[in-house]
């Protein structure tokens, strides 16, 4: 059988290709796609703990089945009840500069009495040296996916009235806003605590990459750890295949 193989952020660079297709033998897992390329690139294999895996654009444990036509990402760690026309309203992946006075004014309404933001922006410096720029990319259908669960979950989990959540890729210059989330709630308190737990978990659950640019070279930001649900599910696949 035939898949279609993703790979993102340092592995694109790793591996010199941003996809391919693989042939498989019938009834492969992930673990199987995951052993051939450690054997096409050895330095992969240290890498192999901290990897997420996905099928079709949902995180997948290692030991899952393969079929015909299956999308599989290599994902490095990354840098309820709503309507979902709502949802789908508010959660944005887009190229252009954000607009955020604008974002505000859609949110904004008579009932709230807060509106939290968080306005990511990009700074000057990093790792002790001078930033020029950062380039962003993005597995975007699966992200977007991912950002619009965060915003149920938040709904749901603070009972705020609306969010707005929004990411850029691409090329960002200095002072540029990288990421905006807007909470918007009847007491400042649910406002804050969501807004909070939505940067915090979207950074370590969205497959989105910084790369760095400096004025001697560039390098990928180094992501946070994937929460133990998405580790775990992996690695009790792995040991039961070691013990077979």
């Amino acid at each position: 059988m035939r898949v279609r193989v993703l790979f993102f952020g340092v592995l694109k660079d790793l591996l010199g290709r941003h996809e391919e297709s693989l042939n498989l033998a019938e009834h492969a897992t992930l673990a199987d796609v995951l052993r051939h390329y450690e054997s096409q690139v050895p330095k992969l294999g240290p890498m192999a703990s901290s990897l997420a895996m996905s099928i079709n654009q949902e995180y997948a444990s290692r030991g899952q089945a393969l079929k015909e036509g299956d999308e599989i990402g290599f994902l490095p760690p990354v840098s309820g009840g709503a309507d979902p026309e709502t949802v789908l309203k508010h959660v944005e992946i887009i190229r252009e500069k954000i607009d955020t006075p604008r974002f505000l004014e859609r949110i904004k309404n008579p009932a709230d009495g807060a509106v939290a933001v968080f306005d990511g922006i990009v700074r000057n410096n990093s790792r002790g040296r001078r930033t020029l720029y950062l380039d962003y990319e993005t597995y975007e259908d699966m992200a977007l996916r991912q950002m619009r669960e965060l915003v149920e979950e938040a709904l749901a989990r603070f009972q705020v009235r609306d969010v707005i959540l929004v990411h850029r890729i691409g090329r960002l210059e200095i002072g540029e806003t990288s990421v905006l989330v807007v909470v918007a709630s009847a007491h400042r308190a649910a406002a804050f605590d969501a807004c909070r737990w939505l940067i915090d978990t979207l950074k370590r659950t969205v497959p989105i990459w910084k790369k760095e640019h400096f004025e001697d070279g560039a390098v990928w930001a180094d992501g946070e750890p994937f929460p133990p649900e998405i580790v775990k599910a992996q690695s009790s696949h792995t040991k039961k295949e070691a013990s077979n």
